[in-house]
C-alpha cells in the first residue's frame, strides 16, 4: 500500500502525530506518547516553536549548558553552548579558567563585509556589457533604496557592486559581486532582497539572470581571537616540552588534510554550540568555516601556534557572520537569554565571544591529545551515557564509576562489570 499523502501540511499536529504513527508504527501507542512528552506545557511558548518550520509534531530537546570564567578583551563573560557531545562544556570551562590566570583571551574583529551575487549568463559583447553595467550602476542602488533605508540608519548598506567576468571557469557566465554591511543583524533576508531588486532591474534580452543569492563563504568578515603567556608559565611538570609538542600538533594539522578535518571539528564543537545557542545559522557558519580553512587550495588548520624567543602564542582567526537582531534570535526565548547572559552583545562582540569558545575548544583538545590522549577525559564523561543506556540504578552508577577512577574506560569494559554487579 502506498505511503504517500497529499495534503499532509494541512493536518493539525494531532492528526499529523496519528497518520505517522498508523502508516509507520502500526499505531504503537509508546510512539504517541514519546512525540507529545516533549510539547510544551505552555500552549502560547509551544505554538511559537510550531511556527519556527513546517510540518512540526514535537520538540527536539539538546542540553543546554554554561561555560564560566571567561575572560575576554578584560571582559567576564558565561557563555551558554547548545551541544549533545559529553566533555565539550566541561573542557570550554576548564581552558577557561586555566587561561583567565594567564591573561585572558584577547580578540579582535578584522572585517565585516558580506557577499551577494545576481549570477547570469550574456553570450554578447563583453565591453558591451561593461557599458550597459556602467551605465545602470547608479540605478542598481536606486532599485534597492526602499529595502536599504533602515539599514543605512543603523550605519549599514550596500558597499560596493562589480561586475564579475567568470567565463574561464563558465562559458557566458557572469556576477553582479555586491558587498554588504549588515552590522548587528546576520542580514540574509536583507541581502537578498537587495540582489532579487537588482537582478529585476539589470535585466534585459541579452542578459538571463539565473539566480540571486548571498554567499555564506564571507573570507571579509573574520574575527581572532587569541592567547599568550610566558613558555614557563603554561604549568606541568614540563612546559617546555608540552609547548614543543602543542606547536608540533598544530603544525601538523596546517599540513595534513586528514588530522586537519578532525582539528577543526573540534574548534567547531565550541563554535557550534555557541551559534546554536543564540539563535543563529549554524550550518552557515559551519560552510563559511571549512571554505575558509581550503582558500589556499588544501583545507588547512583554522589555528595557529607559534613558540618564539620564550613565549607561547596560539590563535585562530575565522569568518563568522552573526546576528544579534532578526530571526530567531529575538523570537526564542533561550536565544535571547543567551544574548542576555552574555550582556547583550553586538554583532561584533559576538563574533569575538565565539571565536574565543572555538579556541577553547581546541586549545582542550591538543592539551589532552598531547599529554593523556583525547579518551581519557572523553570516556570518562561517556561513562554515564553507557550506564544510562544500560538502565543501571544509581548505586550502581555509583560503584561503577568509583570503579573506573583509576582505569580505562571502553564500552565493553563498563557492560563487563555491570553485568557482573547484576549477577
Amino acid at each position: 500500500m502506498s505511503k504517500i499523502i497529499s495534503g499532509f501540511s494541512k493536518l493539525t499536529k494531532e492528526e499529523k502525530i496519528d497518520w505517522l504513527a498508523k502508516t509507520y508504527f502500526n499505531n504503537q501507542p509508546e510512539i504517541i506518547q514519546t512525540l507529545k512528552q516533549y510539547w510544551n506545557v505552555d500552549n502560547k511558548l509551544q505554538q511559537l516553536h510550531d511556527d519556527f518550520i513546517e510540518n512540526t509534531v514535537s520538540n527536539f530537546y539538546m542540553p543546554y549548558g554554561i561555560a564560566p570564567n571567561f575572560v575576554i578583551n578584560g571582559h567576564d563573560y558565561v557563555i551558554p553552548m547548545v551541544v549533545e557531545e559529553s566533555s565539550v562544556v566541561a573542557a570550554a570551562s576548564l581552558v577557561a579558567k586555566y587561561w583567565s590566570t594567564r591573561g585572558g583571551f584577547k580578540a579582535e574583529v578584522i572585517s565585516t563585509t558580506k557577499i551577494g551575487q545576481v549570477h547570469f549568463m550574456y553570450a554578447g559583447d563583453k565591453k558591451d556589457l561593461e557599458t550597459y553595467f556602467n551605465q545602470r550602476k547608479s540605478e542598481l542602488y536606486t532599485a534597492t533604496a526602499s529595502i536599504t533605508k533602515n539599514m543605512e540608519k543603523r550605519g549599514g548598506g550596500i558597499l560596493d557592486i562589480q561586475l564579475v567576468d567568470k567565463n574561464d571557469k563558465l562559458a557566458n557566465y557572469y556576477q553582479l559581486h555586491v558587498t554588504f554591511e549588515t552590522k548587528d543583524s546576520m542580514g540574509a533576508n536583507f541581502i537578498n532582497s537587495c540582489l532579487e531588486a537588482m537582478a529585476n532591474q539589470f535585466r534585459n534580452d541579452e542578459i538571463d539572470i539565473v539566480m540571486s543569492i548571498l554567499s555564506n563563504y564571507v573570507p571579509e568578515c573574520t574575527v581572532r581571537a587569541e592567547v599568550s603567556c610566558k613558555v614557563e608559565d603554561l604549568g606541568g611538570k614540563n612546559p617546555q616540552k608540552f609547548a614543543q609538542k602543542f606547536e608540533q600538533a598544530v603544525k601538523i594539522a596546517e599540513i595534513e588534510p586528514y588530522r586537519a578535518v578532525t582539528h577543526n571539528k573540534g574548534i567547531m564543537n565550541g563554535i557550534d554550540a555557541v551559534v546554536l545557542a543564540t539563535g543563529n545559522d549554524f550550518r552557515a557558519i559551519e560552510a563559511g568555516a571549512h571554505a575558509y580553512a581550503s582558500k589556499e587550495g588544501q583545507y588547512k588548520s583554522l589555528t595557529h601556534c607559534t613558540v618564539k624567543d620564550g613565549v607561547f602564542k596560539f590563535w585562530i582567526e575565522i569568518p563568522l557572520a552573526l546576528g544579534t537582531v532578526g530571526g530567531l534570535t529575538s523570537l526564542h526565548p533561550m536565544a535571547k537569554l543567551s544574548l542576555d547572559m552574555m550582556q547583550k552583545p553586538s554583532a561584533r562582540d559576538l563574533m569575538q565571544i565565539i571565536a574565543t569558545a572555538g579556541l577553547a575548544q581546541n586549545f582542550a583538545a591538543l592539551r589532552a591529545l598531547t599529554t593523556k590522549g583525547i579518551q581519557h577525559g572523553h570516556m570518562k564523561m561517556h561513562l554515564q551515557n553507557i550506564l544510562n543506556q544500560l538502565g543501571a540504578s544509581i548505586k550502581e552508577k555509583e560503584e561503577i564509576t568509583t570503579y573506573f577512577e583509576n582505569k580505562t574506560v571502553s564500552h565493553s569494559a563498563v557492560v563487563d562489570k555491570f553485568n557482573e554487579i547484576r549477577k
